[in-house]
């Protein structure tokens, strides 16, 4: 028994060590964002353990390029919570719309500016994950949205081409069939005119004769 036990330990203790390596961040690749608009950025994190307030630590980090220096921008601090940290390039323009009880660590941009475009970083410590997770999101500011794609008008604009292309394909071969059918009544007539030119000359033969 005391053996099974100790087995049963040992499962458990590698599942837990196995499970304190599953923290992953969860964030969107890419964000394009109308310049002068508000953008929610999401970040999202799992791991096997509760928030330990006491424990838990978390970075937002934005750089303009790989090769630049990470200035921090938004923390948790173990007596006020989320903080913002004193900015000049964003200000008061970014607050935090997350819920921690739900893992969540999303902020929100207030006002986006062309400067702002550029490599945003949510940095996750869960203790007693051993792992920090780590989130990138390249980060796109436009002057103008692309319009959507309405599939419903594509679909009429398909439907209308295509019934005008088989309307003309249509009349082309009414029009076709028409010409060849008074072609045919054309050669009929001119056939008729020749025989009825013939019957008499051949009458006036045999008259001769």
């Amino acid at each position: 028994a005391q053996a099974y036990k100790h087995s049963v330990n040992t499962y458990t203790s590698a599942l837990k060590s196995a499970c304190c390596l599953s923290m992953d961040v969860l964030v969107p690749n890419y964000i394009n964002a109308l310049n002068g608009t508000t953008v929610t950025i999401p970040c999202t994190f799992t791991s096997c353990y509760k928030i330990d307030l006491t424990k838990f630590a978390m970075n937002w980090t934005y750089q303009e390029t790989l090769n630049n220096t990470q200035e921090k921008f938004m923390t948790y601090d173990k007596k006020k919570g989320m903080q913002p940290v004193p900015s000049n390039r964003f200000g008061e323009r970014v607050v935090f719309s997350g819920n921690l009880d739900k893992n969540d660590l999303t902020i929100t941009l207030q006002d986006v500016q062309l400067e702002d475009e550029g490599i945003y970083n949510c940095y996750v410590k869960n203790p007693p994950d051993r792992i920090q997770g780590h989130g990138i999101i390249n980060f796109n500011v436009v002057t103008e949205l692309p319009p959507p794609r309405d599939s419903t008008i594509a679909v009429a604009i398909g439907a209308s081409v295509g019934g005008a292309l088989a309307l003309l394909i249509l009349s082309m071969v009414v029009v076709k069939c028409l010409r060849r059918h008074q072609k045919q009544e054309l050669i009929s007539e001119e056939k008729l005119e020749e025989e009825g030119k013939l019957e008499p000359e051949a009458v006036a033969e045999e008259g001769t004769k």
